[in-house]
């Protein structure tokens, strides 16, 4: 369902992505961990279609329509609403009209947020706004989704409730890659787990039934990571 073939791209002499390949299966989420630098965002960003690489190829079954995009940014607009920003995407999107506001009422539901309905933008929390940036990503049900550092802001219960989300997508054999600093979140996710150091894949292979620590160590060792709790670097 996404494949990577051989991705490679610089940003002058910053070598932000060399040479990684995979695949992914329907069902299968890959959890990505790598210091600041490391090129995660970069590699999201090309699955995506929003960078083009300068070697090599990404491939999403169904085309980009399928994606789902969640990065630093919400790419919300502060002075709409809630329903009124995902009314817009949905648009974009090209999801039927008549279906739109169930559709954002149904996402509404299960970020919940359905009280954020009628606020605009700029007055929710960093947390609220977060939850709504995801709820854009899914308004068109993309079998992709793609997410950079998607707990960011959000408190525990939040955080739970949007891993339990990602987990239904998973379940419902949707393709999740998720590039996050807390590997105690991630890993709770992941099928695959990859290490990225300078641009290339270092570690790449399934979870199997090991536990966080173990790969927190592991991650230690492939990348030089030091560090406390359960953060693996930016």
């Amino acid at each position: 369902m996404l494949r990577a073939d051989g991705l490679r791209h610089a940003f002058g002499h910053v070598m932000a992505l060399d040479d990684i390949s995979f695949s992914l299966a329907p069902g299968r989420t890959l959890v990505i961990f790598g210091p600041n630098g490391a090129g995660k965002t970069t590699l999201l960003k090309v699955l995506a279609g929003l960078i083009r690489p300068q070697a090599g190829c990404a491939t999403v079954a169904g085309g980009r329509g399928a994606i789902g995009w969640i990065g630093h940014q919400s790419h919300l607009y502060g002075h709409l609403t809630v329903t009124e920003n995902l009314l817009f995407w949905a648009a974009l999107y090209d999801v039927p009209a008549e279906r739109r506001r169930a559709r954002a009422a149904e996402v509404m539901r299960r970020l919940a947020i359905a009280d954020q309905a009628d606020r605009r933008v700029w007055a929710l929390s960093r947390g609220l706004a977060q939850r709504a940036a995801i709820a854009k990503a899914l308004m068109h049900d993309p079998q992709v989704l793609l997410l950079d550092e998607p707990f960011t802001g959000l408190d525990l219960a939040a955080a739970g409730e949007v891993r339990a989300l990602l987990a239904q997508l998973r379940g419902a054999g949707r393709v999740v890659v998720l590039a996050t600093h807390n590997i105690d979140e991630g890993i709770e996710l992941a099928t695959d787990v990859a290490f990225q150091r300078r641009g290339r894949f270092v570690h790449f292979a399934p979870r199997g039934a090991h536990e966080s620590a173990e790969i927190a160590e592991a991650y230690r060792r492939a990348v030089g990571a030091g560090g406390a709790g359960g953060t693996a670097g930016g």
